[in-house]
């Protein structure tokens, strides 16, 4: 009897006594998913589970197998047909965010098939999916094994450590959870291999349960694990950098990286490097840095015997060999008097262009006050005469000598910044979120000095000119902003807005009874052409339609070429599989007496 049953029969039972059992406040099963290194799977995933309130786990850690900082996502599809959409789920873990990668949701499965995948851009092959039974008629357990893999000496212990490794498989409603305790601990969920390392006796026992409940019957792994004998000391292993340095220290156009090992026992084994957090590559040699930029080596060593070395790390910087500094120009807007003084307001704007290695920062400031970081059009409204100094700096540390612009405000004119208003408009769903797409239209207006130039920014881009309405095309939420500018040069607030774009939802079946036959069939003439679904639902069997009323078998075939025809030119079908159909459909008779010597009884030979 399974667990599952006893625990029903158990409740009856009680509730027949007038008593009750306690309340579960936990969910009743918890399903784990891990996730490594690898961009085409997930380090473990589960097959199969239990309907009810399920606690979800995914792990994408240093514990797991990541070790890149690569970040993935556990995400349940919520549209693709054959599989059940009744459970939203959309977890991004990476190593170093705030929970280490561990994420945990509570959801509630129903019987059926889920689909899950990562939407990471390149992680598109981690996919999988898994049933949720009711485990009804399933009364056997899973079948587990264990395998314990590592280096031995000759009496059959492990040098230094061994891996432990275990396998479940089920037939039935398939495995649910492997689970193992080590030297008399507590049970713990099994995600990936083991590996001890303590000297001594070891006793795993392990086990597996299936999604019906049914849970194997302990087995138990004994293995010992004796000292590595000889060399104990990890090698020594240092770096130095090399190139042509400028003033600041830092390194013109390459700075070469040398890593170097030595190990007075056993001997260096391996040398490994990254770059800036990169994966850990094999030393061959000297490692060339171009980019420019800040960068971080990290590396390391292993001798013979095993030993690894701490990790160590060598910063530097490198910086293109741009000795030019950068073309900086300034223009100042605004309404000015016969005089050409501004009125009320004038607004400069400094632009900045470096060839070379870049612009890295702008900056200005007003009659000789402290130099700032220039991020928008400066407004200069104290009424008098004014200066605006302006300078670039680039990459390679190159400064601009200083511009300045003369500028007199006098009071009065515009000072108003114009009015901006945003409507969203498309297709919208009964959470009001815009299917497939949503357009923003963005008015603005000013009744002084006009509107010279209105902007919009979507998400974190950058400010670009408005035109004409804005399409939002890419799926998930967005902030779109918009501001606009008047001849006066007053800028309005930053308006912003949000929407959210889902995908649209598939078509409706139009065959929702559909001859789902495996290969066309006409007047039980087999074709051998894959009856494929065409793209609504309705399959090739069920646009030939071989039992609806023809005035002739003449008029019978000609329907088929037609639409054979159209399948041909919508890609559904080749000319070839096309000429197949045709051929059966004229020797199958339908829609008429057969021809002498042929009837539906007739197998077509090819």
């Amino acid at each position: 009897m399974s667990p599952r049953l006893i625990a029903v029969l158990l409740a009856a039972f009680l509730a027949w006594l007038g008593l009750t059992t306690p309340a579960m406040a936990a969910p009743v099963q918890t399903l784990t998913w891990t996730a490594n290194n690898s961009t085409t799977d997930y380090a473990s995933a589960p097959t199969g589970a239990l309907p009810g309130e399920t606690t979800i786990v995914f792990e994408n850690s240093e514990a797991t197998g990541n070790t890149t900082g690569m970040s993935h996502t556990l995400t349940f599809d919520t549209s693709t047909p054959g599989y059940n959409h009744d459970v939203t789920l959309n977890v991004l873990a990476n190593p170093f965010d705030p929970a280490n990668g561990r994420h945990e949701a509570v959801v509630t499965l129903t019987p059926g098939k889920y689909r899950y995948f990562c939407t990471i851009p390149g992680h598109t092959t981690m996919t999988g999916e898994f049933v949720v039974s009711d485990g009804g008629g399933d009364t056997i357990p899973p079948t587990v094994r264990a395998s314990v893999t590592g280096d031995k000496d000759p009496s059959g212990n492990y040098v230094g450590s061994a891996t432990v490794s275990l396998t479940a498989t089920d037939a039935g409603s398939g495995v649910a959870s492997v689970q193992y305790q080590l030297d008399g601990g507590s049970w713990t969920p099994y995600p990936a291999p083991v590996v001890v390392s303590s000297v001594g006796m070891h006793m795993v026992h392990y086990r597996a349960t299936d999604v019906a409940g049914n849970t194997s019957a302990e087995a138990v792994e004994h293995f010992t694990i004796v000292e590595r004998q000889g060399d104990r000391t990890p090698p020594t292993v240092t770096a130095s950098i090399a190139g042509s340095q400028d003033a600041s220290g830092d390194y013109v156009d390459v700075a070469t990286a040398t890593v170097t090992a030595t190990d007075a026992g056993s001997g260096v084994a391996a040398v490994e490097y990254k770059l800036d957090g990169g994966a850990w590559t094999a030393y061959t040699g000297p490692v060339p840095v171009t980019a420019a930029g800040m960068h971080m080596l990290s590396y390391r060593a292993r001798d013979v015997a095993g030993n690894t070395s701490p990790e160590g790390m060598a910063h530097f910087t490198v910086v293109k060999s741009d000795t030019t500094a950068p073309v900086v120009t300034a223009s100042v807007g605004g309404t000015r008097d016969a005089d050409g003084n501004y009125v009320g307001k004038a607004v400069v704007t400094v632009t900045a262009a470096d060839a070379g290695s870049g612009v890295a920062s702008v900056e200005y400031r007003v009659d000789g006050g402290a130099w700032t970081a220039y991020a928008a059009p400066v407004p200069v409204s104290s009424p008098g005469a004014h200066t605006v100094g302006y300078r670039a700096r680039d990459v390679a540390g190159n400064t601009s000598p200083e511009g300045s612009v003369a500028v007199t405000v006098v009071a009065g004119g515009d000072t108003t910044a114009p009015t901006v208003s945003m409507q969203v408009s498309g297709k919208q769903d009964g959470n009001w979120n815009y299917v497939g797409q949503a357009a923003v239209t963005v008015t603005a207006t000013d009744p002084e000095s006009g509107v010279d130039f209105v902007e919009y920014k979507v998400d974190s881009g950058a400010w670009t000119r408005y035109v004409a309405p804005v399409v939002v095309a890419a799926l998930g939420s967005h902030t779109v902003r918009s501001r606009a500018t008047d001849v006066a040069g007053n800028v309005s607030a930053e308006v912003p807005g949000t929407l959210t774009v889902v995908a649209a939802a598939p078509p409706p079946d139009a065959c929702p009874s559909s001859d789902t036959r495996e290969t066309v069939v006409i007047g039980g003439l087999d074709s051998q052409v894959e009856n494929i679904d065409i793209g609504n639902g309705c399959t090739i069997n069920d646009v030939i339609d071989e039992n609806a009323e023809y005035a002739s078998s003449d008029r019978f075939v000609k329907h088929v070429k037609a639409v054979t025809r159209e399948l041909v030119a919508d890609g559904v079908l080749s000319p070839g599989d096309r000429n197949r159909i045709v051929t059966v459909a004229i020797e199958s008779g339908v829609g008429g007496p057969p021809a002498a010597g042929r009837g539906p009884d007739m197998k077509k030979r090819w």
